[in-house]
């Protein structure tokens, strides 16, 4: 009875934005995939939403002020110990592990560490009650909160994945009330870095070729000299291509499709761009627009820091990924490994992202009650 009340009190227009673009995700994902080895993806994609509806609600009715408490520790360390599992017994696929096989079904931990580290760094933050952040006290835990994680998955390694949680973490700080000059300093130091990669790559590119993978060389070279190496910037090309390709409505008749990587996943923006035009990919991004603006709407009526610090976690996550993955494809950023949410194909970050919506629903639902 007290689950069904609960349910009554639910935000509609979230659940509402979420299924649209599930329903675009699903159209993209057939698209991609249909007269290819893969054609009926999008129907397993189907599946997954159902079944994760189950835990999505179980997350929305269980009060959050349990999982920001002495629970978010735990939840923590469960998923450290599977990271850590990863890094020894990881499934390898495409040359990285990180992937764990639990019979016929493949998870991919470092999407619920996400969620497990807003948790925990949402609990330490509301013990400031509010107050500017202290550096040894406050930002030093929830710092090393975060770097355990990126660490694991840098070593995976997954790029991508790591500067989504460095993301969370600038994001959850401002909410947490950072001193402005702890922040201009970390901002100028993040400058600073980008800029000595720069110069080290006109200036003494073999230097920096030391100091870097190889892999992340290819990709910075990719992004600042696209026509340096016609092989390794294919992936680039392609999906501006197949963007460009879909003009204003979008094109039917698949000229770049079956020539961009991983369309049905990582590249669905380019299937997106390619298949509704200019349209298609603003109706795209006014959802995601109406979505952070509930989201941040909810922030601004919560009363409790707690609260407020887990939606800026779910929601710095969700903005992060979007603007990533939709600015690689359209020569903004580098090309790295990150799904676009509710859009690309993937069970493990599906199930993330629905989750991390059920907490958005889970503070907005226990407003003015602890039961």
């Amino acid at each position: 009875m007290i689950f069904l009340e609960k349910l009554k009190k639910i935000d509609r227009g979230i659940v509402v934005l979420m299924l649209c673009l599930v329903a675009v995700g699903t159209v993209a994902v057939y698209r991609a995939t249909t007269g290819t080895k893969l054609d009926g993806l999008h129907i397993s994609g189907m599946m997954y939403f159902g079944v994760f509806c189950i835990p999505m609600l179980l997350v929305t009715v269980f009060n959050y002020r349990l999982l920001t408490g002495k629970l978010a520790y735990y939840l923590y360390a469960f998923g450290i110990g599977m990271l850590a599992y990863v890094h020894w017994k990881g499934q390898v696929v495409n040359g990285a592990a990180r992937w764990l096989s639990i019979g016929s079904v493949e998870i991919q931990p470092s999407e619920p560490v996400k969620l497990f580290t807003i948790l925990l760094a949402a609990h330490l933050l509301h013990k400031r009650q509010g107050e500017k952040l202290r550096f040894v006290q406050d930002l030093l835990p929830v710092g090393v909160v975060f770097a355990i994680p990126i660490v694991f998955i840098l070593k995976q390694p997954d790029l991508g994945t790591a500067l989504v949680f460095v993301g969370i973490f600038f994001g959850m700080l401002w909410m947490g009330n950072i001193r402005l000059s702890y922040m201009l300093t970390a901002v100028g130091a993040a400058g600073v870095a980008i800029g000595t990669v720069l110069w080290l790559y006109y200036v003494d590119h073999e230097l920096l070729a030391k100091m870097i993978k190889p892999h992340q060389m290819s990709r910075i070279q990719t992004f600042l000299e696209p026509a340096s190496d016609p092989q390794k910037s294919w992936h680039y090309e392609q999906a501006l291509m197949a963007i460009g390709s879909g003009q204003l409505n979008g094109n039917a008749l698949d000229q770049q499709q079956g020539s961009i990587p991983y369309a049905y996943s990582d590249s669905i923006f380019a299937v997106v761009g390619e298949k509704y035009g200019f349209l298609g990919a603003a109706i795209l991004l006014m959802l995601y627009l109406l979505l952070v603006y509930r989201m941040v709407g909810i922030i601004l009526e919560t009363k409790e820091l707690a609260g407020s610090y887990l939606i800026t976690g779910t929601t710095a996550m969700l903005v992060f990924q979007i603007y990533v993955n939709i600015g690689m494809h359209i020569g903004l950023v580098p090309l790295t490994g990150i799904s676009l949410p509710f859009i690309s194909y993937g069970g493990s970050s599906l199930l993330t992202n629905m989750v991390a919506l059920g907490l958005v629903l889970n503070v907005k639902i226990h407003q003015g009650s602890f039961e």
